[in-house]
């Protein structure tokens, strides 16, 4: 719950329905670029979580060792 110490904090929403998470946000929930948020609803609004790491989602991200330069070269025609 917020205290009374504790001022509001707002973002805009952009015409493209896109808003910038304020830094107070970001540090709270460790957000960095990248992560996912989980928004959940529920009879007193939404609340923003930070979601699972994109990585755990990544089922090719046991494959990096194929993601160098060189590889890249190797492969840039096909």
């Amino acid at each position: 719950m917020a205290s009374a110490k504790q001022k509001p904090v707002y973002s805009k929403v952009s015409v493209k329905s896109q808003t910038v998470l304020p830094r107070e946000v970001r540090e709270r929930l460790k957000i960095k670029p990248g992560d996912q948020l989980r928004y959940i609803f529920d009879e007193r609004g939404v609340r923003i979580e930070r979601g699972p790491s994109v990585e755990d989602d990544d089922p090719f991200a046991a494959f990096g060792e194929w993601s160098s330069e060189a590889d890249d070269a190797a492969y840039d025609d096909l």
